[in-house]
């Protein structure tokens, strides 16, 4: 007997084309969701996205996403890069997944690179972005955006287009590495003046293993901390001492003098009237995230962005067990799904081992 013949027997008169009988396979969920525990951020969805090919956004991200939904009761989603197939690939930079999440997010922290999304996807930030959603960025967020045609409604967005996004929306685009990459790490500098800023609470230390950006947020954002680039890529070392020509106007100065910032904040006034809060860190690689100061500093932004009070001194201990990828391109662990991240689970393959402190080798990279 056919599957045919029996759903008829079955149904009597109810006709085939009246129901709706599920594909055999459903496709694979390309994106996770941490539900809430009690915390202050009951109610709230912060949604994280994570998109770029070198500093391990799909590592670090669902990190974070964990300490804000256990230790702090916010909903978390995490939108990745992913193939056709659902498997995770930073390089699929056309790529966002579950993009419906979007339309709920109280708040976004995000990681993107050189991202070019559909239209409607691009159409779903931009609406949340009109909306005054708080965003919070990281590192290469500066130019997440490129790849846009001339005629795109979205070609003003693209890292060269006067600074696209990253310089309209969070203050600054993608200039040069101030330190030298993959040599010379970053000691976070508070600002003296700021050190009873509320993003501030509870960081005493804040350490990154990538390099400092060159950057120059405008005047109407406000310096947070400033990032010492330091002779190796040691929590320990030494400030670097040498002269660097700056690419804004080919003038030296003293790498150290002064140290470029690192962390800011900035209202960012739409035309329709909305502001966003920003705060941008130009850290925030997955190693970075190690850092307790860097962590913290995520979790106090999205309280700050939300109106909530900042905690004296957030929980940011680790959920789950945290062993991420050195930073480079082509370092992503292969075959990942959006299910290797969820609560309870060991992230599987080998991350990108780490060169010692002395021994890395400068190299271009964005």
């Amino acid at each position: 007997m056919t599957v045919r013949l029996l759903l008829v027997l079955l149904l009597g008169p109810l006709t085939l084309s009246s129901i709706r009988v599920p594909p055999l396979s459903q496709p694979q969920d390309t994106s996770v969701t941490y539900p809430a525990k009690s915390g202050a951020g009951k109610g709230k969805h912060v949604v994280f996205l994570a998109g770029d090919e070198e500093y391990r956004s799909e590592e670090g991200l669902p990190m974070l996403a964990k300490i804000l939904s256990q230790r702090h009761g916010f909903k978390c989603t995490v939108l990745f890069s992913v193939d056709p197939d659902g498997t995770i690939n930073p390089k699929s930079s056309k790529s966002l997944s579950n993009p419906t999440a979007l339309d709920t997010a109280d708040a976004i922290v995000m990681l993107l690179r050189f991202r070019a999304w559909p239209d409607e996807d691009m159409a779903r930030f931009d609406k949340l972005l009109r909306a005054g959603k708080p965003i919070v960025a990281l590192r290469t967020s500066t130019h997440a955006f490129n790849g846009f045609p001339k005629g795109s409604a979205w070609e003003t967005w693209n890292y060269n287009n006067q600074g696209g996004f990253g310089k309209r929306v969070l203050g600054e685009t993608w200039l040069t590495h101030w330190g030298k990459h993959k040599v010379e790490a970053t000691r976070g500098a508070i600002e003296p003046q700021q050190r009873g800023n509320p993003l501030l609470r509870g960081i005493t230390d804040i350490f990154g293993d990538t390099d400092v950006y060159e950057a120059y947020p405008p005047a109407d954002a406000t310096i947070l901390v400033r990032g010492v680039v330091l002779q190796t890529l040691s929590p320990d070392s030494a400030p670097a001492d040498y002269l660097k020509t700056r690419a804004i106007d080919k003038q030296q100065q003293g790498i150290n003098d002064p140290p470029m910032p690192v962390v800011w904040t900035r209202l960012n006034k739409n035309d329709n009237g909305t502001t966003n809060k920003v705060l941008t860190t130009t850290m925030g690689s997955a190693t970075d995230l190690e850092s307790e100061g860097v962590r913290r500093l995520v979790v106090n932004g999205v309280y700050w962005g939300l109106g909530l009070e900042v905690p004296a001194k957030a929980d940011v201990t680790y959920v789950d067990e945290y062993i991420p990828s050195f930073y480079g391109f082509d370092g992503f662990r292969k075959g990942l799904k959006a299910s290797d991240f969820e609560l309870g689970k060991k992230v599987p393959g080998q991350p990108l081992p780490r060169p010692t402190p002395a021994a890395g080798r400068g190299g271009d990279a964005r």
